[in-house]
């Protein structure tokens, strides 16, 4: 009963993918559904977006033509008419014909334009040959009694569902083996496993049978088969109607980004060449701050890579230490000999305060592995000039210690679409050397992101 099921939501889905094939004066095919028509045009819908015919150029309205193999090896050929999850009622050159949906392995979809081709071939081919025929014949009539007629009768034709003419030996058109038929009901036949009939179609493969596209069609089957059968059909829907929807990846050129994050570091400040201070360990005045950066990018070339510039600013969090600075005892000394209140109360709080940012002005590359998928990950690098600057407070001076240089950057990051837009996620691992003050630092620091980004 779950196979069954499975086989009608396959068919349904893609069987019906398409309702009709247009086929214009100029010999043209136009697959699409049939939205609206009127005396004057014909409006459709196709894989291609909205489509405006105009009904004087239109020969033929034809219904899609379906090939349904059988267990056993048998096959049908003709329109779906009605289908449900226990029968289809296919309408065939020889009237209607029932199949219970449990014998079906598999349906390709006739392709108009390419059987057309196969066709005419025929067609000349059989011309050739009764001609050929039919002057053997005027030969030797007129050599017995000049007055018999050439043979070479026509093969007679009757029109298929869809406006096109085929041989009424329809298994010399399709090479196939016919199922038995009983009043408009399919016959039980002895069941073969689906890889015993891909195995006979591969073997049986003819020029004629080029103008049916079955390989695709069937992967497509049986892959929603599969997916009704593990309960992921509407999941798997969901997901493609959402991926036609995304802009393709190839139409931009252009890219700009937002990102927030934090940025870790170990930031030594070398304090031992100031007065009071000689001898003493580094103070740690780093830890995790907030980074801001804004990118923009172009593509090269059509490639899936991206450069351009980008600048970024980082707080530098407040730390602090003991001021030892000489000249606060100094002053308390000078106010007690002279009997005046203490400026620097040994209570008070007698620390440096540090604070302050960092700059980054670089020039960035984006390369991406799989930009039309859901989620798209890349690899990124920069390089460019770091200008670091620390606000030093102490309870008598206050100045700024400045370290400016190279600074580099590796990483990599994830991106997916939001409607028009982009969220992401991005993870570097930064490099800049320091020096005076900071040489102890780590020149290393990594910074996590995320990101909001256009492409454009």
């Amino acid at each position: 009963m779950k196979k069954s099921a499975a086989l009608f939501l396959s068919l349904f889905l893609f069987t019906f993918s398409f309702a009709e094939t247009i086929k214009l004066k100029d010999g043209t095919f136009i697959n699409g559904s049939i939205v609206s028509q009127t005396e004057y045009t014909l409006n459709l819908n196709t894989s291609y977006g909205p489509v405006v015919l105009n009904q004087r150029e239109v020969e033929a309205i034809m219904p899609d033509k379906h090939r349904i193999f059988l267990k056993g090896g048998t096959q049908i050929v003709g329109v779906i008419i009605d289908l449900d999850e226990f029968n289809m009622k296919l309408q065939t050159d020889n009237g209607v014909v029932n199949i219970d949906m449990p014998q079906i392995v598999s349906v390709e979809v006739y392709d108009y334009e390419q059987g057309d081709t196969a066709q005419q071939t025929i067609a000349q081919k059989q011309a050739q040959h009764q001609a050929a025929q039919q002057a053997m014949a005027e030969r030797q009539a007129a050599l017995a009694t000049g007055s018999a007629q050439g043979a070479g009768a026509e093969t007679e034709k009757v029109p298929a569902a869809g406006g096109l003419t085929f041989d009424s030996d329809i298994e010399k058109v399709f090479d196939v083996k016919k199922a038995e038929v009983v009043n408009g009901q399919v016959q039980t036949i002895q069941e073969v496993s689906a890889a015993e009939i891909r195995a006979q179609r591969a073997n049986a493969l003819t020029d004629e049978e080029a103008f049916l596209k079955g390989t695709q069609k069937e992967a497509k089957i049986e892959q929603t088969a599969e997916a009704a059968r593990s309960g992921k059909l509407e999941k798997m829907k969901k997901a493609e109607a959402k991926k036609a929807k995304r802009p393709k990846d190839a139409n931009s050129n252009k890219y700009f980004a937002i990102t927030i994050g934090a940025q870790t570091g170990e930031l030594e400040l070398d304090n031992s060449s100031k007065e009071g201070f000689a001898g003493t360990d580094t103070y740690e005045v780093g830890g995790t701050g907030v980074r801001a950066e804004a990118t923009f990018l172009w593509r090269l070339k059509s490639s899936n890579l991206w450069m351009g510039p980008s600048l970024a600013i980082a707080n530098i969090p407040n730390a602090s230490f003991k001021d030892l600075d000489p000249a606060i005892e100094a002053a308390n000394d000078q106010a007690q000999s002279t009997g005046d209140p203490l400026p620097y109360p040994p209570g008070d709080d007698l620390d440096v305060s540090t604070s302050g940012q960092m700059i980054d002005l670089m020039a960035k590359a984006n390369y991406y592995f799989n930009p039309d998928d859901l989620f798209s990950f890349y690899l990124t690098g920069a390089a460019g000039y770091r200008m670091l600057s620390l606000n030093y407070r102490g309870v008598i001076e206050s100045t700024s210690v400045d370290s400016n240089g190279f600074v580099g950057a590796v990483g990599v990051g994830v991106e997916t679409y939001v409607d028009d837009m982009m969220l992401g996620l991005e993870v570097q691992e930064f490099f800049s050397p320091y020096s005076s003050e900071f040489k102890d630092s780590s020149a290393a620091n990594l910074v996590v992101s995320a990101k909001i980004n256009w492409k454009f």
